[in-house]
C-alpha cells in the first residue's frame, strides 16, 4: 500500500504474509498494528519484534504496509570504512545518478557491520495512533557491534513521494536470525552492495472501507521523516 496511509495510523491491512511470498523474494515492510518489522530475504519473511527478538511470520499475519520483489543482481559496488548512514547513502545516491535517478533500486549488503543501530516497536490497538505517535511510546532500539547480517533497502525516486518515502529505507537481519529491525545508523569497513534496479512497479491497495475513507493526499512527509530516521530520545524532544 501507501506509506502514507501507514504513517495516518492505517495498522490494519488484508494481504498477508502468504500473498507478499507470492510477489518476490526480498523487501521491507511492517505487520498488522505496526507489530514489528518486517525483513523479507531469501524468499522468507522475518519479523523482528519490539523485545528485539525476530521471528518466521505467520503467513495468517495481515500486512498494511510493504514492498518486495524478486531480486536480481543487477550490479555491485564495493565499500571500504563507510563511517555512517549518511555516507553509506551519498556512495548509494551517486550509484543511482549514474544508472539512472527515476529508477526504484532494492540493494542488499551482506557482510559485519561495527557497528549499527535499529530499532523495531511493539504493536498498537485499535483505535490505532499515527505512525509517529505509535513510534514514541512503543520504539525499542538496540545497538550490536561487529555484528554479521545483512541490510535490505529500498530506493524511491524524488516523483514517489505521494505514494512512498524518496531516497532510502533500510531493514536489518543478523545471520543468526535473532536480531534485526530498521536501520537508524550503521558503519561498514567493507563490502559488496547489490542493486536490482526495477523499471516497473505494481501497487495493491486495501480493500477496506476504512482505508477508502482517508484522505491520502495529506502531506505526511515531516511524520514519515521522523519515522524513518528519529531515535525515540529526538521524537519525544
Amino acid at each position: 500500500a501507501l506509506l502514507q496511509s501507514l504513517a495516518q495510523g492505517y495498522f490494519g491491512g488484508t494481504v498477508k504474509v502468504k500473498d507478499m511470498r507470492a510477489l518476490g523474494d526480498t523487501g521491507i515492510g511492517t505487520f498488522e498494528g505496526l507489530n514489528g518489522e518486517m525483513i523479507m530475504l531469501d524468499g522468507t519473511v522475518y519479523q523482528a519484534l519490539g523485545d528485539g527478538r525476530v521471528v518466521v511470520a505467520d503467513d495468517e499475519v495481515a500486512v498494511p504496509y510493504g514492498t518486495v520483489t524478486y531480486f536480481d543482481n543487477d550490479y555491485s559496488v564495493e565499500l571500504k570504512d563507510v563511517k555512517d548512514k549518511a555516507a553509506f547513502e551519498k556512495i548509494l545516491d551517486e550509484e543511482v545518478k549514474k544508472c539512472g535517478e527515476n529508477s526504484f533500486y532494492m540493494v542488499k549488503l551482506h557482510t559485519e557491520f561495527p557497528s549499527i543501530l535499529f530499532r523495531s516497536e511493539y504493536g498498537s490497538q485499535k483505535p490505532y495512533p499515527t505512525l509517529v505517535e505509535a513510534l514514541k511510546g512503543k520504539q525499542t532500539e538496540f545497538t550490536a557491534k561487529n555484528i554479521k547480517g545483512t541490510l535490505v533497502g529500498l530506493y524511491c525516486p524524488n516523483y514517489m513521494g505521494g505514494l512512498n518515502t524518496p531516497g532510502w529505507h533500510f531493514h536489518f537481519i543478523s545471520d543468526d536470525r535473532k536480531q534485526g529491525g530498521h536501520i537508524l545508523e550503521l558503519s561498514v569497513k567493507k563490502g559488496a552492495v547489490d542493486f536490482d534496479k526495477t523499471d516497473k512497479f505494481n501497487m495493491v491497495l486495501h480493500d477496506d472501507p476504512q482505508f477508502h475513507e482517508m484522505n491520502l493526499g495529506k502531506d505526511m512527509s515531516k511524520d514519515i521523516k521522523s519515522a524513518e530516521h528519529d531515535t525515540q530520545s529526538a521524537m519525544n524532544k
